[in-house]
């Protein structure tokens, strides 16, 4: 049976703006971004499997709680990624994916409500920074949402 890993599985609240998050870390990410703040989870081989059993389990014990799931990679393993997608849907709940990447695969865009789109340039910045590379949108609408993680936004 193939599956992803995982690490830091956590309820997060500013990564998708509006939403209540259960987050997991996708390790295995090829790109290598210069200055990646997750660099020591690009060895596929480090983390827990993420089983659909597993994941279950876990939207089970957060209903009620959490309004999105977010994952921070595993756009690299698309046929990995989409089921837990769909679980996630199944669960009515909004999902979210931070790529590194620019373009996403297409099999994965009609199971995501949001997506980050864009390598971490550290001379650009975050999402914090007007001047980042960096995408947020909402699916939904195509709205970029960059503006809702600018400080002056926030307050």
């Amino acid at each position: 049976m193939k599956f992803m890993r995982f690490v830091n599985e956590q309820v997060v609240w500013q990564e998708v703006p509006g939403e209540t998050s259960l987050a997991y870390t996708i390790t295995g990410c090829p790109l290598r971004c210069k200055g990646c703040h997750s660099s020591e989870y690009r060895n596929p081989k480090v983390g827990e499997p993420l089983y659909g059993d597993y994941f279950q389990s876990r939207l089970d014990a957060y209903r009620g709680l959490i309004s999105c799931v977010v994952f921070f990679g595993g756009e690299w393993l698309p046929g990995l990624l989409q089921p837990l997608l769909e679980q996630a849907r199944r669960a009515n709940l909004n999902t979210c994916l931070y790529s590194g990447f620019d373009l996403i695969p297409d099999c994965l865009l009609p199971h995501l409500t949001y997506v980050k789109t864009g390598a971490w340039v550290a001379a650009r910045g975050g999402l914090d920074n007007p001047n980042t590379n960096q995408r947020f949108i909402d699916l939904r609408t195509n709205e970029l949402l960059n503006y809702k993680f600018h400080t002056s936004a926030n307050c």
